[in-house]
């Protein structure tokens, strides 16, 4: 199970072709299903897509599922970048082919799939023992007449990962507790310290943070509602938090605070290796890229503090396709791997906060360290920032598309040196034509 220090690597990949990237866990099993599962010679074969590192094949669940039911083989397909995933799942729905027993939905997916594609998924909402998720997290994936189309596996609270060395030369403080009360209660407070940063640090050239984009994203997703109302109207354009949000992530990209670095795209994991940035708005999932990315000489060098707000960013669910020939043992499957025990290990193994409420209150949780990152009490930190996360939280049919859209956005601002109106403008010509 290994130890609550213990951050395994967790390998993203840049980009990935879905269908070139696959992981085979038992073996293989041909049949003409649209799913690729079936039941042959009394085996039962369950395909599933993933993306990224959602903890499922790379902490030996997968194996422990099997051995556990000897007459099951479970074939798991991963892509590392999920909008190129995302993408072939749409296509692959609406040709009714191609498609795996069980598909990961990440959450700014979620909507869209309730609303478009529910006749697609089947239903969880008569499954016993699932009543031990956070309760908007179910509500996420459920649709107006009650279906439930898929089971929840983690979810992003957040926290802000800094270089201690680095607040060390800046002379402020590097004790997490001290560092969490700089920027206690308002992000405004975090570009400050920047500013502050920028000022003092006595060093080589560093940046305060690696990019804006991740200011925006914990300071929009701290809201009820961002980017949709809950009637699934668009609202970003008249939305105080998303403006609010903008123009605090634009001014720390004019004040030359940011490393220019969009997280997860090129160039940003080369800034965790050489150390070229002091702090990243991390949610829980980010802990294992960055102590992978960064690597052995960056160990104890990263810290945890506690963020100015509660807000989530990200989490994924698991979803099994209707006509699936082996639904029901996808489904039992599904229930297995999100339930608070297996929740609990991926936890434990990679960091990513479990979305059951059991799982959290868990002492596997709740004293769980991270060795990397100077021994923090991730469990702890994360834990509380879970119960900071609004009750209700309002998704939209693009929140995707449009998150990342604010991102490319911001990137404008950074890298090119256009103008807030303009990039602003620029942005919300996007939006429209990409949600139609």
């Amino acid at each position: 199970m290994g130890s609550p220090g213990s951050l395994r690597t967790r390998a993203v990949a840049a980009t990935a072709v879905v269908g070139a990237l696959t992981l085979v866990v038992g073996c293989s099993s041909s049949n003409d299903s649209a799913t690729g599962g079936g039941k042959k010679d009394g085996k039962v074969t369950i395909t599933m897509g993933l993306y990224g590192v959602m903890g499922i094949k790379e902490t030996g669940l997968l194996e422990q599922y099997e051995k556990e039911n000897p007459n099951v083989d479970i074939k798991a397909e991963i892509a590392g970048d999920e909008q190129t995933y995302y993408t072939a799942l749409q296509t692959r729905l609406a040709a009714g082919k191609g498609l795996k027993d069980i598909q990961g939905i990440e959450i700014g997916r979620a909507k869209e799939i309730t609303e478009t594609q529910a006749g697609k998924f089947a239903d969880f909402s008569d499954v016993s023992g699932t009543d031990h998720f956070l309760p908007w997290k179910e509500s996420q994936i459920s649709t107006q007449d009650g279906k439930v189309l898929g089971l929840g596996t983690d979810i992003g609270p957040m926290a802000v990962c800094y270089r201690k060395d680095y607040f060390e030369q800046a002379g402020l403080p590097t004790d997490r507790e001290e560092v969490a009360k700089l920027w206690e209660g308002d992000w405004q407070k975090y570009v400050e310290v920047g500013r502050t940063f920028k000022k003092d640090f006595k060093g080589d050239d560093v940046s305060y943070m690696d990019a804006s984009s991740g200011l925006f994203n914990a300071m929009v997703y701290g809201y009820p509602e961002q980017f949709y109302d809950a009637e699934g109207e668009l609202i970003y354009d008249k939305n105080p938090a998303v403006k609010e949000a903008w123009n605090l992530a634009a001014d720390a990209a004019e004040d030359g605070l940011s490393a220019k670095l969009r997280q997860f795209q090129p160039g940003w994991d080369p800034g965790l290796a050489n150390g070229t940035f002091a702090t990243a708005v991390c949610p829980a999932w980010m802990l294992s890229h960055i102590s992978e990315k960064a690597g052995e000489p960056n160990k104890g060098k990263w810290d945890v503090a506690r963020a100015p707000k509660g807000a989530n960013w990200g989490g994924s669910f698991l979803g099994v396709i209707d006509q699936s020939p082996v639904k029901e043992e996808a489904k039992k499957l599904v229930a297995w791997l999100t339930a608070p025990e297996q929740q609990a290990h991926i936890f434990k193994e990679i960091g990513n906060i479990p979305s059951s409420r059991e799982a959290l209150e868990s002492d596997d949780v709740k004293n769980a360290e991270s060795e990397y990152f100077s021994d923090a009490p991730i469990g702890e930190i994360f834990g509380a920032a879970a119960q900071e996360i609004p009750d209700e939280q309002v998704l939209g049919r693009k929140d995707g598309t449009i998150k990342d859209t604010f991102s490319q956005g911001l990137t404008l601002i950074e890298q090119q040196d256009t103008p807030r109106d303009e990039a602003w403008k620029t942005t919300a010509e996007r939006i429209e034509k990409a949600v139609g």
